[in-house]
């Protein structure tokens, strides 16, 4: 049996992309530190997702899995050097700390299965996470490897759009592997980027340029997820359900999301009617109720959501070159600069920063944001700060 490696056992690990390679004929591999995980994959061998639509269930058993601890960095490297397709599904703050593994795995490679190439798709929500992550793997490893890693490795950006929220006790329903997922489950990847040919995977779109379809993914769909969190948040709701479900908070997200996707039409020559039809679906899979999805886990790590090149700050951007106003993206920029959630240590960094330097200066020198948008920012801020919402 064909054998993937996935390096990161966590939501999207198991309730996506593990599914993919089973379903796709592959013995599926997962690498990841946490052992009480790697221990019940192991004992296991098959764990279930469950696909829920507000009250609807139905699971699907993912076999033939297998785990590594990752602190096990030589039988890691084996597994590298041995697979016949990878991934990663880390987060992107935890990309520099796998670099060296994966380094040891490919130079691994290199010395026993050298003609053989290995892709790597990149299931991480960060432009340009190809190149990073390329970068990062390359500086482990020495000089006469960088050939082989250059033509033989491929690292192949991917754009998930699959929602798996964070699993309570209920969701597990005593199985601690089990995952719940929403239904979508198309896997658009870079076709351009495979050394090894495009592989046979169920659900897999190749695309190019594979630049339309992060920015799609970063600027509409995560965009609008954002956007929903932080006004759900200023009133005070629980789950992502409850915030789409006001009216308000509706018509602004949607707002916000066709304003990227007005941009991103007049950028790629990609039909409006098309995107129109892809913010409604969206709209509609953020009201899934069966995803218990809260506002907490969608609005979490603020500071990197409101950083120069992510979905608020990269979409005005985008509009700005394409003659869009951004009017309701900086009202979601601005509910985001709000999010004070205790249990969030980078909301505490976030309020913080602010602090120090006053909304401007947190606008402009850490978000990179020219003058006319700060203003903006600022004044939505101050409107959403009068109306008592938070």
């Amino acid at each position: 049996m064909k054998k993937a490696v996935m390096y990161g056992a966590g939501n999207i690990g198991r309730g996506f992309i593990g599914q993919v390679f089973f379903e796709s004929g592959y013995e599926v591999v997962f690498i990841d530190v946490a052992l009480e995980v790697v221990d019940a994959l192991n004992r296991d061998g098959e764990y279930p997702v469950a696909v829920v639509q507000d009250n609807t269930v139905y699971e699907n058993m993912v076999q033939n899995v297998r785990a590594v601890i990752g602190t096990d960095l030589e039988q890691v490297a084996l597994e590298i050097a041995t697979a016949d397709i990878m991934a990663t599904a880390v987060g992107v703050n935890i990309l520099p700390r796998i670099a060296e593994p994966l380094a040891k795995g490919i130079a691994k490679r290199f010395e026993i299965n050298a003609n053989q190439p290995l892709d790597i798709i990149i299931c991480e929500n960060k432009i340009g996470a190809d190149t990073y992550l390329r970068e990062l793997v390359s500086s482990h490893l020495p000089e006469k490897q960088q050939d082989f890693l250059n033509t033989k490795i491929g690292f192949v950006e991917a754009s998930i759009g699959r929602m798996v929220p964070v699993q309570t006790e209920e969701m597990k329903h005593g199985n601690a592997l089990r995952v719940c997922v929403e239904a979508f489950n198309e896997l658009p990847v870079d076709k351009d980027a495979f050394k090894g040919g495009v592989p046979g995977l169920v659900n897999l779109v190749p695309y190019s340029p594979f630049s339309f379809y992060i920015k799609r993914k970063l600027f509409i769909h995560n965009l609008g997820h954002a956007t929903t969190a932080y006004l759900g948040y200023l009133k005070n709701c629980n789950f992502i359900y409850e915030a789409i479900a006001d009216k308000e908070i509706h018509t602004t997200v949607r707002a916000a999301m066709m304003e990227s996707a007005t941009a991103l039409s007049r950028e790629y020559g990609i039909s409006i009617t098309e995107l129109e039809a892809h913010v409604e679906n969206l709209l509609i899979r953020f009201a899934n109720k069966g995803l218990q999805d809260t506002v907490l886990r969608v609005g979490g790590d603020p500071l990197r959501k409101l950083s120069p090149e992510d979905r608020f700050a990269g979409a005005i951007r985008t509009c700005l070159k394409n003659n869009v106003e951004p009017a309701n993206i900086c009202i979601g920029m601005a509910a985001g600069t709000l999010f004070a959630a205790k249990t969030d240590i980078t909301a505490i960094v976030l309020q913080a920063k602010i602090s120090d330097v006053g909304i401007d200066g947190f606008l402009s020198e850490y978000s990179c944001l020219p003058n006319e948008i700060v203003f903006e920012i600022t004044k939505q801020r101050n409107g959403l700060n009068n109306r008592g919402e938070i």
